[in-house]
């Protein structure tokens, strides 16, 4: 990755939930940045003002999980923290504690889980469960939580509003500012919503160590509806809008070379960099990203390197918060708006 010359001070970490913080989730700030690098500095309930109609907001619906699991091998505590669901029974997962293949992990409920093998790149491991339902993971699993959040917040707050699907590990979380009102305002205007499912794996593994992108697959889904929707605002000229770099790599994974999406569901490490040519994303929400994230490399796509850097200097200086309780980056076109 080449996007990393910048650095986020602690008290830029959001570590509360907005609503926690006395607001709407949708009052949170917003940086509007078109490809020319103007900039406005808005709240999030502006991005009604932002789009036009006949524009298409895509979203994932996906839904998190409690994915982080305490268990005993012996008399040592470990913590599971799941990354990918392969089967039925079996996950790629962060073993945290002095574990090897073989080794056996006792689990509250009687459920046990076997260390079968490496995982698809270190440190993660496969886990085979004696328990294939979400329903332990759910009674048992707490939501992930990073170093810069003290608190053990409740799984809601890792929720979008309109999350259906479970299956992310971490909140898709561009799309948590939206709150009902605000989607039917942007409904009112005669903008489109659409969804689409791809189920976030552990970006982080800690001790600074982050996910490979060329080995991070996750399973995603689009429906028929919102193929066809994509399909439909293209050929009318409308803008296509995506709601997180994950709605990103499941658009772009299921295109064809004209930007026609297709309905199909799978998984996909495509990896976006800035001399990737986007075919159906015209403009990007978002969060603000850590320098070591491959989700800034897949900014540049949307706009050029130098013009993203020099906005991230001007957010650092105006307080903007990172991470997935913090403030909003809005993408655009300039051409188009």
């Amino acid at each position: 990755m080449q996007v990393a010359r910048f650095h986020i001070p602690s008290y830029l970490n959001a570590s509360i939930p907005a609503e926690y913080r006395g607001m709407k989730r949708d009052e949170v700030r917003m940086m509007s940045l078109d490809t020319k690098g103007r900039i406005s500095h808005l709240r999030f309930h502006h991005l009604v003002d932002c789009l036009r109609p006949g524009d298409l907001l895509v979203l994932n619906n996906s839904r998190t999980i409690p994915a982080v699991l305490y268990g005993k091998k012996g008399k040592q505590t470990v913590e599971i923290r799941l990354s990918q669901r392969l089967s039925a029974q079996e996950w790629e997962a962060v073993v945290i504690g002095m574990v090897a293949v073989g080794d056996q992990i006792m689990l509250p409920g009687d459920v046990q889980a076997t260390i079968v093998a490496g995982g698809s790149e270190k440190p993660l491991v496969i886990l085979r469960f004696s328990e294939s339902s979400l329903e332990f993971i759910y009674k048992y699993g707490r939501p992930i939580r990073y170093e810069y959040i003290d608190t053990p917040w409740p799984l809601d707050a890792y929720q979008t509003v309109y999350a259906s699907v479970p299956g992310s590990v971490e909140m898709p979380s561009a799309g948590r500012a939206f709150t009902w009102g605000l989607l039917n305002q942007l409904q009112d205007k005669g903008i489109g919503i659409a969804f689409l499912q791809l189920h976030t794996g552990l970006g982080y593994y800690g001790n600074d160590q982050w996910a490979n992108p060329k080995f991070h697959h996750e399973a995603y889904a689009i429906p028929q509806k919102t193929a066809t929707l994509i399909n439909e605002t293209q050929k009318r000229g409308g803008r296509i809008i995506a709601v997180g770099t994950t709605v990103v790599r499941a658009l772009e994974t299921a295109a064809n070379d004209n930007g026609e999406v297709t309905a199909k569901a799978g998984t996909t490490n495509l990896y976006i960099r800035k001399d990737y040519k986007l075919r159906v994303a015209d403009g990007l929400i978002t969060g603000f990203h850590e320098p070591e994230a491959s989700h800034l490399d897949l900014l540049t796509a949307f706009i050029q390197e130098d013009v993203l850097l020099k906005a991230y200097q001007e957010a650092l200086q105006q307080g903007y918060l990172w991470h997935e309780f913090g403030d909003m980056n809005l993408i655009l076109p300039a051409d188009l708006q």
